[in-house]
């Protein structure tokens, strides 16, 4: 008896994602731009090791990731890695143009003001949601108990210069 499987092989893809494992030192500026743009290419990074990893566990994750690559390229096509690094690159200058819109936004002063958080002690994380100019920032205090850290979400549209507060 020989038993097979139509069903198409998509690597490490859990909850809507493609999961890519890393090891090593991060590049944390590196990191937060993949994070950035993880809305619009469905991709999320995972850091599974730290600086000492051992070879067997090196092997399997490269393993894993090779077969969440195939996936990758089944959905995106052959030179999906070259758009990614050129989104990942982008996303550098595109936060900075989202940080110009929010400094610059009273409404967001406002709502900075309401959380007694100042616009140069901003934490912050931006996600780019397409290829529109459409962002979303969720914006955080560290100084208050961890399950309220977040404060609040705001859309920002950095074409019409928008800042909308996201419910």
């Amino acid at each position: 008896m020989i038993l097979f499987s139509c069903k198409e092989d998509r690597g490490s893809y859990h909850g809507g994602y493609y999961w890519i494992y890393g090891y090593g030192l991060p590049a944390m500026e590196r990191y937060e731009a993949m994070d950035g743009i993880s809305e619009k290419w469905k991709i999320k990074h995972y850091s599974v090791g730290g600086c000492l990893v051992e070879p067997d566990e090196m092997k399997k994750i490269d393993a894993i990731n090779k077969r969440t690559y195939a996936a990758i390229e089944r959905k995106y096509g052959k030179r999906w890695r070259e758009a990614y690094r050129k989104d990942v690159d982008d996303f550098v200058v595109k936060r900075t143009d989202v940080m110009d819109v929010l400094i610059t936004n009273q409404f967001f002063r406002n709502e900075l003001k309401k959380y007694n958080i100042e616009i140069y002690n901003l934490d912050k994380e931006v996600l780019e949601l397409n290829d529109k100019e459409d962002f979303q920032v969720v914006v955080y205090n560290n100084e208050l108990q961890y399950e309220n850290k977040e404060c609040f979400k705001v859309a920002v549209n950095t074409k019409n210069r928008t800042v909308n507060l996201i419910k």
